[in-house]
């Protein structure tokens, strides 16, 4: 008995499914249009082969959803196979990646999902030499190499985090973000010059820069995302210009006039502007957070502060005035801690990638202790400790944080292949525009 699995396209279509619905469910995921237009002439073809038999279940399954009436066959002869080529880089559509169940309709909840911790395996002596090296470069080359140490720097960081024994991959090419940097340079010289010799000058490109900055940034979050990749499939980003206006400007603004009382409604816009544009392959992130989830961390975090704030005043009135600024320094602290590990808590275990869930649990003492005991090594050894310290905040980040995998992970579509420019990423840095997804 074969022990290796096909699925061939029968040559017509699930009845009741009309040719352009077929076609529309064929492109999302992720055929191109000649082999949507290849299947829907009608000839028999095999769209899988070298499967087990439960994988080409599912993958008939997710096929007839689309609506292909498909077969699972024995391996034994040869059909006609559906050709995957193009004039352009790609990925193979239905490569190795499986694609998932047929999801579950109604209310019902998926099936129980099983925690796999997210690993990161560098080393602070290997980081060491090429963090040396980078700045050896950036020295010699006059800061023209920073392009290249910025990918190399994100390329190791991805490489060493693993999910289920796969690293993820930094895919960008330095001589894109040059020819951004060089745009973002030029920018910055001119508006130099003009503040220093025509100061009015200078303050109309500020008031032009205004509009433009939720431009650089959502271009800056695609570049980004595009550029990541996991089992070779890569993220996407679709945030708009509009819902980045409202998050960097509107809802910052309803925060100061009503006195910080709207300060975690904007907060909460603003992870949902970015988690809630992700995409995986063909797969969107979702972010369910409430507005009232985040209220109740700020008010935590509000009551430690003022915890601390009437002790400081107590101790200090009866027992010694310098307690009230120990306990000042205390209170920043532990609000601090709130704030490295509390948020990112929040967010990470809000979010979800169709059925698969995520978890953080980083312990807001923990994350402050080594990010004073990092400040002050780096500080100590005149920065020749930073290599360590990224690793070390790298390594307990990922140890404390764990994906929910409901099934498998091989049930992923690749969407289709994307390009976004690197001159919105290079504004961001040259102008210390500071993005990050928690």
């Amino acid at each position: 008995m074969s022990d290796s699995f096909k699925v061939v396209f029968k040559g017509e279509l699930v009845p009741g499914m009309e040719e352009p619905a077929v076609r529309g469910e064929l492109l999302r995921l992720g055929f191109d249009e000649r082999q949507v237009q290849s299947l829907l002439e009608g000839r028999r073809v095999t769209i899988k082969s070298n499967l087990s038999a439960a994988k080409a279940e599912r993958y008939r399954q997710r096929l007839q959803a689309a609506g292909l009436l498909t077969e699972v066959v024995a391996e034994s002869g040869a059909e006609q196979t559906l050709a995957v080529e193009s004039s352009v880089r790609r990925e193979p559509v239905l490569s190795d990646n499986l694609p998932p169940e047929v999801p579950y309709v109604g209310k019902a909840k998926p099936p129980g999902r099983r925690p796999s911790r997210i690993r990161f395996t560098g080393d602070g002596g290997e980081y060491f030499g090429i963090w040396i090296v980078n700045i050896l470069l950036l020295i010699v080359t006059l800061g023209f190499y920073a392009p290249w140490a910025k990918v190399r720097n994100l390329q190791y960081f991805y490489g060493h985090t693993l999910l289920e024994d796969t690293s993820f991959q930094y895919l960008a090419d330095p001589w894109v973000i040059f020819r951004g940097r060089l745009v973002a340079m030029v920018a910055l010289v001119i508006w130099s010059v003009a503040s220093s010799f025509f100061p009015l000058v200078a303050m109309g490109l500020l008031l032009i820069f205004v509009p433009v900055l939720p431009w650089i940034i959502a271009r800056s979050l695609k570049f980004h995302a595009i550029n990541s990749a996991y089992r070779n499939i890569r993220f996407d980003y679709n945030g708009g210009y509009w819902q980045a206006v409202q998050v960097i400007y509107l809802w910052p603004l309803l925060a100061i006039v009503s006195l910080g009382l709207l300060i975690p409604f904007s907060a909460q816009r603003w992870y949902h502007f970015l988690i809630g544009n992700m995409r995986y392959g063909a797969s969107e992130f979702t972010l369910n957070l409430s507005v009232g989830a985040v209220y109740m961390l700020f008010l935590r975090m509000f009551g430690v502060l003022l915890g601390f704030a009437v002790l400081g005043a107590v101790l200090g009135e009866f027992v010694h005035e310098s307690l009230a600024f120990v306990l000042a320094i205390l209170g920043y602290l532990a609000l601090f801690g709130y704030l490295l590990a509390g948020i990112q808590n929040l967010v990470t275990n809000a979010t979800s990638l169709e059925n698969h869930g995520f978890e953080s649990r980083l312990g807001k003492r923990r994350m402050l202790w080594i990010y004073l005991s990092n400040s002050a090594l780096v500080m100590l050894t005149l920065g020749f400790y930073t290599p360590w310290a990224k690793v070390r905040m790298a390594r307990y980040r990922a140890h404390c944080t764990q994906m929910l995998i409901h099934g498998d992970l091989d049930g992923f579509v690749a969407g289709q292949a994307q390009h976004a420019g690197a001159v919105g990423l290079e504004l961001g840095d040259v102008f210390d525009v500071g993005i990050s997804l928690v």
